[in-house]
């Protein structure tokens, strides 16, 4: 008996071997999701209970909802998404950003 491990995945034919990496890629993909709805969720959390203390941060969190609403809007929709994308700029102009 020995205290190396075995790997199996070199024993495997090469089918099965890129059927574990899938599932492997999967499962890392599934996962990474989750924390990234978890860390959304306490992100709109925050947003929703700590007031604004300032027109900046009054524009951040316009700048998220902003950010929301393009992301749901059909590609053809040009005129809204227009407009989005100038108040992002009036945004940036307003805050002194280049």
């Amino acid at each position: 008996m020995t205290d190396v491990p075995v790997d199996l995945d070199r024993h495997r034919g090469m089918a099965a071997q890129k059927a574990t990496d899938l599932r492997r890629a999967l499962a890392e993909v599934e996962n990474n999701v989750r924390e990234l709805r978890e860390r959304e969720a306490d992100l709109e959390n925050r947003l929703m209970t700590v007031a604004a203390t300032s027109w900046p941060e009054a524009a951040v969190k316009a700048r998220y909802l902003l950010n929301l609403y393009a992301a749901s809007l059909s590609t053809e929709d040009t005129r809204h998404r227009a407009l989005v994308t100038a108040l992002f700029d009036d945004f940036a102009r307003l805050s002194g950003d280049s």
